[in-house]
């Protein structure tokens, strides 16, 4: 099992057992328990594992009426819509994913149940939760998983609207903690555009790092939202657990078309170059493992065994493989980096670097001109690349004199591009596959 812990200096994740960093990297798949078959989850994880990901984030009690279809889980999970008593075929199906995800080298980020069962709003539901029973619930599932890879993800895309909302969460997890022996993280998944300490305190002692759901609008400026949580007191890991997925209208209207490669690609440099410890894809077909026949959410255009294969999934390694390229516990976002005026706008650029100023990463949307700070590097000489995060190779851009200015312009092909600018004496290799 990997033990996943909270890096030392409270920003990051690493395995406790080497302090080996652990990159959270995590594809959407609510509907995976629910709707898939094994074979079926075969495929999607495979997949997944091939193309670089460390996390699959699941629904136990699923959205789409997952209480009352058995879907091809074959089975309800609950007798009577009943929390306290759990069906064990629906979770020896449950129990057979996870430990298929676990052998591919996959933690799942375990959802015990969709907002809608406790805070119905909108959706099927029905709300089945209570305080009391929410905490039994939590002890099963927990001790249930306490052996396997999983990270326990609360709420569900839903607000805590009242005190009886907050127990029933509260309560969840406690159940959780005391089914498991706290071996696993904790977190809270919010609706969006929010973040999970707009519903619950920043400080509240069961959750290990926080989410934002940015949300599936076009240049959904998610720098800003994990820049103000990077800010907070007690120091704790944030990131941006669901933002525009792939393959979804934008702004839930097709006038504005569909999200592509392109909008994964801005917001996951963004949030990471603002200091998230990790980042989450998602894909519309995917999420809701959509094929023909099914019921179709948004103007889902295409079947998941298309989806797939869709460019944004695989282009998310190469930022992983960027970021771990170099010292990773001590990068920092530093924004003072930019001279040059910096648009709120699909250009927005974003910069981070080691603490020590052994490197930085610029992430430039583009095509751009800028203008840097290279003072804040730690060597005379200094190496430059352009990184292309489609295809995660780099070009040789040269060596400078480090200067309190230089002006870059990001190659006539594109159009994002990351420049990386390396002190020349530490002989870090070159970025890319």
């Amino acid at each position: 099992m990997k033990h996943l812990i909270v890096s030392t200096n409270q920003r990051f994740f690493c395995e406790k057992e080497t302090n080996k960093p652990f990159f959270y990297l995590a594809d959407t798949a609510w509907e995976l328990f629910h709707r898939c078959t094994l074979g079926e989850a075969e495929i999607y994880l495979k997949d997944r594992a091939a193309k670089g990901f460390t996390v699959i984030q699941v629904v136990v009690l699923a959205e789409c009426d997952g209480l009352n279809d058995p879907g091809h889980a074959g089975a309800l999970p609950l007798l009577n819509n009943d929390p306290t008593t759990p069906n064990e075929a629906y979770f020896s199906h449950v129990d057979a994913i996870v430990a298929l995800a676990n052998s591919l080298g996959l933690v799942i980020g375990m959802l015990p149940s969709w907002g809608d069962k406790w805070n119905k709003l909108w959706g099927v539901g029905p709300e089945i939760f209570t305080p009391e029973n929410a905490r039994i619930y939590g002890k099963f599932i927990g001790n249930r998983y306490k052996n396997s890879d999983i990270i326990w993800i609360l709420g569900g895309d839903r607000s805590i609207e009242s005190e009886e909302h907050r127990k029933i969460i509260d309560q969840m997890a406690l159940g959780l903690h005391e089914g498991d022996n706290g071996v696993h993280l904790h977190t809270f998944h919010p609706p969006g555009p929010h973040g999970s300490s707009d519903f619950l305190p920043w400080e509240t002692s069961w959750i290990d790092f926080h989410l934002w759901q940015s949300g599936h609008s076009r240049n959904r400026d998610n720098y800003n939202s994990i820049a103000k949580d990077y800010a907070n007191n007690p120091k704790k890991p944030v990131m941006d657990a669901e933002p525009g997925y792939e393959d979804h209208p934008a702004g839930f209207n097709l006038d504005n078309g569909y999200l592509d490669d392109f909008d994964c690609r801005k917001s996951a440099y963004w949030s990471i170059f603002a200091g998230a410890c990790g980042h989450t894809y998602g894909c519309h077909p995917i999420w809701q493992m959509w094929l023909p026949g099914r019921h179709a959410h948004s103007w889902c255009r295409r079947p998941w065994t298309e989806a797939i294969h869709l460019p944004g999934s695989g282009q998310m390694q190469y930022l992983k493989k960027l970021v771990l390229s170099r010292p990773y516990f001590s990068r920092i976002p530093d924004q003072n980096l930019i001279i040059s005026e910096n648009e709120e706008s699909t250009k927005h650029l974003q910069a981070t670097r080691d603490s020590d100023g052994s490197y930085m990463f610029i992430y430039s949307p583009g095509p751009n001109k800028f203008t840097l700070n290279l003072e804040k590097l730690s060597g005379e000489t200094l190496q430059c690349w352009w990184y292309d995060p489609r295809t995660g190779n780099s070009l040789d851009a040269g060596v400078l004199p480090r200067a309190r200015s230089h002006e870059f312009t990001t190659p006539n092909v594109g159009p994002d591009w990351v420049l990386v600018i390396d002190d020349a004496s530490k002989n870090y290799r070159r970025p890319g596959v």
